[in-house]
């Protein structure tokens, strides 16, 4: 059997029947085959263990890519957080009364985060991230947001890429169509770019009246100027705007907390997810008393809010967080393969644009030709049998022998891909489609 053979595989013959009945194939944008390596990604996994899957043909995978979607930062199938979400199981995850653990985690995040006084919770990102702006929207008694970043599905982010002319629909974040979303959303929402203090001035002398909130999160691709973050928090104080932190993709990284708290800036109120419960669903918002009482105040509810897993696998997943601290290794991993990629990458003549915090490193290849010079990378790193994108989220499972693999097959593609610019037959290299590329960020 030829290598193309073997990558259509079993996963590649259930996802082209998945196309088949369920819209784009799965749940997650991020997800899709196409967004790395049509027709040749093994798009399901058997069983997944530390930072190594195993897909339905019974291959094994290093997953140096973004582990979970960035959700399962301990490593996949932690044995601490599986005993104690085990145990919930056994003893019954949903009844008609409170499962005690929503209130241990709650006292939790307040003693990670001294300024905040009370917690609610949700199961997803995005539910939370419309939590928190149905709260300010609530305490304030304004429509309008301010914003920088991406902050999920809902109809009060997308409403950002509606226009006057329906035209340019998508304009401020292609690829994210504003299809459904109703029109009289329009002018909702104020966009403006990260380190750029003078789009946030200029939103607020134009609509500070009228302003419930500025979201956004405290670092992404970029750490904020001096000055940036308590530039914003002073300005949402001068106009009464809730600042709120979207920490679903930034919390608990560099350190058992979120972001901010490494800044030393403190926001109203702050979003978490993913990385909070290590890859079992949970969210949450913290914030001050004042604002979060609003919460009650308009209709705020849920019944799988109230199970039991999500609080125990967040206690879990903190309290260990905490006690091997974490965040300092996250960030010597990611530390090691942005210095590698940049090394690496200027001992094979590649042009590379290195970013994002360490453990949630990512790299551009600056090319024209990117997302097929992307899609040939992909591509020979699954040959050498790991999982590889642009971005490489470090997680507490990967140890040395992992990096010594990743890095070997790296110095191998980075020379493959310079040899193919040199030769000008990228695509010529390709055994499928060139993969799609994803919504572009405004940051």
């Amino acid at each position: 059997m030829n290598i193309n053979e073997l990558h259509k595989g079993k996963g590649q013959k259930l996802y082209q029947k998945a196309r088949t009945i369920i819209p784009g194939g799965t749940q997650l944008l991020g997800k899709r085959a196409e967004m790395y390596l049509p027709e040749q990604w093994p798009s399901y996994y058997s069983k997944a263990k530390g930072c190594e899957i195993w897909d339905l043909n019974g291959r094994k995978f290093t997953d140096c890519s973004m582990v979970g979607i960035g959700t399962s930062v301990l490593g996949y199938s932690d044995p601490e957080v599986n005993a104690a979400v085990i145990g919930a199981v056994r003893n019954g995850s949903m009844t008609t009364l409170n499962p005690p653990e929503e209130v241990e985690l709650a006292e939790l995040l307040c003693d990670l985060h001294p300024w905040a006084e009370m917690v609610r919770y949700a199961r997803t990102g995005g539910e939370v991230m419309a939590m928190t702006v149905r709260i300010a929207r609530a305490a304030t008694g304004r429509d309008k947001i301010a914003f920088c970043g991406y902050h999920g599905w809902h109809d009060w982010y997308i409403s950002s890429n509606l226009a006057e002319d329906k035209a340019l629909d998508g304009h401020l974040l292609p690829g994210l169509e504003p299809l459904g979303v109703p029109r009289g959303l329009k002018d909702t929402m104020l966009p403006f770019r990260f380190n750029h203090l003078e789009d946030l001035q200029h939103i607020i002398s134009e609509h500070g009246q009228s302003l419930a909130a500025i979201v956004m999160e405290p670092c992404r691709d970029e750490g904020p100027a001096p000055g940036f973050l308590e530039s914003v928090r002073n300005l949402a104080t001068q106009v009464g705007a809730v600042l709120i932190f979207d920490e679903v993709t930034s919390g608990w990284r560099m350190a058992t907390s979120g972001m901010h708290m490494i800044y030393g800036v403190y926001p109203d109120l702050v979003a978490f997810g993913k990385t909070m419960s290590n890859g079992i669903a949970m969210a949450a918002v913290i914030g001050r008393a004042e604002i979060m009482d609003f919460a009650q105040r308009t209709f705020i509810s849920s019944s799988y809010w109230t199970e039991r897993l999500g609080p125990t696998a967040a206690i879990a997943t903190l309290t260990k967080h905490r006690r091997e601290n974490i965040g300092q290794y996250l960030t010597e991993v990611g530390t090691q393969v942005q210095r590698a990629w940049k090394k690496i990458a200027l001992q094979e003549g590649l042009i590379i644009k290195v970013s994002g915090i360490p453990p949630l490193a990512s790299f551009s290849l600056e090319y024209d030709n990117k997302p097929a010079l992307l899609t040939l990378f992909i591509q020979e790193m699954l040959d050498r049998k790991i999982l590889a994108s642009d971005r490489f989220y470090a997680n507490f499972c990967h140890k040395e022998r992992h990096l010594k693999q990743y890095f070997k097959a790296l110095h191998e593609v980075f020379h493959i891909l310079s040899d193919a610019l040199l030769k000008d037959d990228v695509e010529a290299r390709l055994r499928g489609p060139v993969k799609h590329m994803g919504f572009k960020r405004l940051t």
